[in-house]
């Protein structure tokens, strides 16, 4: 069975590296904090002591960190992927960045003899948990059609988006749309209660219309009960609503929505709420 390096192991990571080492692929681990390993080593993969022995010993290694920064430090410098990737070994981000830095690992890895795919997902924790993640994939054509064991298991869907930046702005575009809605979806819950409604039963009358969908349910329920338990944390939501407010600047294209939207998420991060759930935009709003 193909061997599978896995680099991060925060919310996410640690979800989808867990469903690997479970459907019995042979798994070698790595994190900036080694601590964070050793509930999966106790389960049964390998531990990595750098992102380039991991790179060099499996033939995908599949990564996982927090932005564009991150991404770039795992795969450059002596100890980074790139440096023990070699030839014909697989390099797998699946970690939200701009296009432009996607490029940039893309060229280290070509140029130092392997293959890169991108692969960002959507999906937050419990999805990572439950192994129904959207997979974005794009770049090599044989490194996907490799990879799609590990990414049925990690995810319901994995469509392949051809060349390097189309998935990395598949996520972006993705959860532009996301952060936008649940702005609206906050001042509206505000308005509504401000103006005397029930909460449940604005809830309810938003689960049966037109705008009715799944994010507003799960996060309407945290909003009431004021429980901002993390499943996909605020400040990532801010920095991708910024990667794609940038994007757009790139294509000259306007985005007065969600460039105001991300003012939102800008300032509930100022109050304090950046390592809360994306759903504690809602504290700044009432």
């Amino acid at each position: 069975m193909t061997s599978i390096g896995f680099l991060g192991l925060g919310i996410m990571g640690k979800a989808m590296a867990i469903n690997l080492i479970k459907a019995g692929f042979d798994v070698t681990v790595w994190n900036r904090n080694p601590e964070k390993a050793t509930e999966l080593v106790v389960l049964g993969a390998k531990q990595g002591t750098s992102p380039k022995s991991v790179a060099a010993h499996c033939d995908i290694t599949f990564a996982m960190v927090s932005d564009p920064a991150a991404a770039l430090a795992i795969c450059q410098g002596p100890e980074g992927v790139a440096a023990g990737i070699g030839e014909g070994r697989g390099y797998i981000d699946m970690s939200t960045v701009d296009d432009s830095t996607s490029q940039m690992i893309a060229d280290a890895i070509t140029n130092a003899g392997g293959r890169f795919l991108e692969a960002p997902v959507s999906g937050t924790k419990k999805p990572a948990e439950d192994g129904t993640l959207i997979i974005l994939a794009a770049g090599d054509k044989t490194l996907y059609d490799e990879a799609l064991p590990a990414f049925d298991v990690m995810g319901k869907m994995s469509p392949f988006l051809g060349e390097v930046g189309q998935g990395a702005s598949m996520k972006l575009v993705v959860n532009m749309m996301m952060g936008g809605m649940l702005s609206i979806f906050s001042e509206g819950m505000s308005l509504g209660q401000k103006a005397g409604l029930d909460g449940e039963k604005l809830l309810e009358v938003i689960a049966a219309g037109a705008i009715a969908n799944p994010m507003f349910k799960g996060k309407g329920a945290m909003l009431l009960a004021e429980d901002y338990t993390v499943s996909f944390p605020l400040k990532h939501m801010q920095k991708d609503m910024r990667l794609a407010v940038a994007l757009g600047d790139k294509l000259n294209l306007s985005l007065p929505t969600a460039a105001t939207a991300n003012e939102a998420f800008k300032q509930a991060k100022k109050a304090g709420f950046s390592d809360e759930d994306i759903a504690a935009v809602y504290k700044t709003v009432k």
